[in-house]
C-alpha cells in the first residue's frame, strides 16, 4: 500500500485535521494521481457542517488536478505522466441517462456522498468525498475519473475547471443556454458563482447584476464581467427590477444553495423568466412557493447539476480557452494555502470571504 497525508475529518461537526492514509493497490481500470492542486469547494464545508451526510471517517477534496503516477491493468484512458483534472461524476456511458444525452445524471457515477476506499493508519476503513478524496498527496481513481488536460497549464486552474468552473459555465450554456442581450442575475460570489458571472457576460448578457452579502465581493464581481453590483438585502427584487427596465430579470442564478435565496432568485425574475439553481442545500430546507404565483408567473424553476455537462468533452474545450487566453481564471484564486490551511480556509468562506482558495502540494 501507497501511504499518503489527507485532511480526514472523523464526524459530523469535528474539525477536519491532517492524517496519514493508506490507500489501496491500483486495480484493474484504476489509476493513481499524485495530486498538484485542490480547490476547496462550498460543498466540501457542506460534509463537514452537516448540510450533507456522508459516512465518516470522510477524506475531504473532490476539486482538483494531479499527475498520473500508476496506471492498472487494461487502462487505456490515460497513461504515466499525464497531466489530469478529476471528474468527481464520472459517466458510466452505458445507463439510461448516459445514452439518452444525459451524462451529469449517470445512475453510477453522480450524486453518491462518499465510497469506501483504503484505511487510515489506525484500520478504520476511509471513505472518499464524492468518489475522490482529493485532499490527499494521492488517489487511486477509476479511469473514467480523470480526464486529459494540457501540461502548460497552470495546476490552480485545472483543478478549478473541474467543479467551479465547469459547473458555472455549463448552467449558463448548457442548462440556461443565455442569449446575447439577455439579463441575468447571480446570487452567491463563490468560485462557482463567480463562474457564472464569467460564463453570462461571455455568452453576451447584459446586464449582468451580481449580488453577494458582503459588499468585499463587488471587486470580485466586476472582475469577473459584472456590470453592476448589489449587496443582497430586503430590496432585491426592486433594486433589480431598476436595472432591467421595471421587469425583472431574463435569468437568475441561485449558487448558495438555500430556500431564502431560491424565494429571492424567484421574486426578482420576470414573468416568463428562468430560475436555474446551482447552489446544493440541505434537505430539510424547504421553498415555498405559491400556487398562484407559479401560474400566474409562468416562471420556469430548473437545478443545473454539474452543469448538465459532460466533463470528457468540456474540460479539455475550457482548457484550451485558458490556455489560449480567451478564458482568464485570474479573478476565482484569492488563496493558495497548504493542506493544513483547509480549516482556516472553511472559516473564510463561511464568512463570505474571498473566492477560491486552492491547496497546491
Amino acid at each position: 500500500m501507497t501511504r499518503v497525508a489527507a485532511l480526514v475529518v472523523r464526524e459530523a461537526g469535528a474539525a477536519p485535521a491532517v492524517a496519514e492514509v493508506d490507500l489501496p493497490e491500483v486495480g484493474p481500470g484504476q489509476v493513481r494521481v499524485r495530486i498538484r492542486a485542490a480547490g476547496v469547494c462550498h460543498s466540501d464545508l457542506s460534509m463537514v457542517n452537516g448540510t450533507l451526510e456522508p459516512p465518516y471517517p470522510l477524506v475531504l477534496g473532490h476539486e482538483a488536478a494531479g499527475q498520473v503516477v500508476e496506471v492498472g491493468a487494461g487502462v487505456s484512458r490515460t497513461t504515466v505522466g499525464a497531466h489530469v483534472a478529476l471528474n468527481w461524476a464520472p459517466a458510466c456511458r452505458r445507463c439510461w441517462f448516459c445514452t439518452h444525452g444525459e451524462p451529469w445524471l449517470c445512475e453510477h457515477g453522480a450524486g453518491a456522498a462518499a465510497v469506501a476506499n483504503g484505511s487510515t493508519v489506525d484500520g478504520a476503513p476511509v471513505h472518499l468525498a464524492l468518489g475522490l478524496g482529493a485532499f490527499a498527496e494521492q488517489v487511486v481513481v477509476p479511469e473514467n475519473a480523470v480526464v486529459g488536460v494540457p501540461e502548460d497549464l497552470d495546476w490552480s486552474w485545472a483543478a478549478l475547471l473541474g467543479c467551479a468552473v465547469l459547473t458555472g459555465t455549463g448552467a449558463v450554456r448548457n442548462t440556461a443556454r443565455v442569449a446575447p442581450g439577455a439579463s441575468v442575475l447571480v446570487l452567491g460570489l463563490g468560485g462557482v458563482g463567480l463562474s457564472v458571472v464569467t460564463a453570462a457576460r461571455a455568452a453576451g448578457a447584459s446586464p449582468v447584476i451580481a449580488v453577494d452579502v458582503s459588499p468585499d465581493k463587488k471587486a470580485l464581481a466586476e472582475a469577473a464581467g459584472a456590470t453592476d453590483f448589489v449587496v443582497a438585502a430586503d430590496t432585491l427584487s426592486s433594486d433589480v427590477r431598476r436595472l432591467t427596465s421595471g421587469r425583472g430579470a431574463d435569468h437568475s442564478f441561485e449558487c448558495v444553495g438555500r430556500a431564502a435565496t431560491i424565494r429571492a432568485a424567484w421574486r426578482a425574475t420576470r414573468r416568463g423568466g428562468q430560475v436555474t439553481v446551482v447552489g446544493m442545500g440541505r434537505a430539510d430546507d424547504l421553498v415555498q412557493l405559491s400556487a398562484l404565483d407559479i401560474f400566474s408567473s409562468a416562471r420556469t424553476l430548473r437545478s443545473s447539476v454539474y452543469g448538465s455537462s459532460d466533463p470528457d468533452s468540456e474540460i479539455p474545450a475550457l482548457a484550451r480557452d485558458v490556455v489560449a487566453g480567451a478564458l482568464s481564471l485570474d479573478h476565482l484564486v484569492t488563496d493558495r494555502i497548504g493542506l493544513g490551511d483547509v480549516p482556516a480556509a472553511f472559516d473564510r468562506m463561511a464568512r463570505g470571504e474571498g473566492a477560491r482558495s486552492v491547496v497546491v502540494f
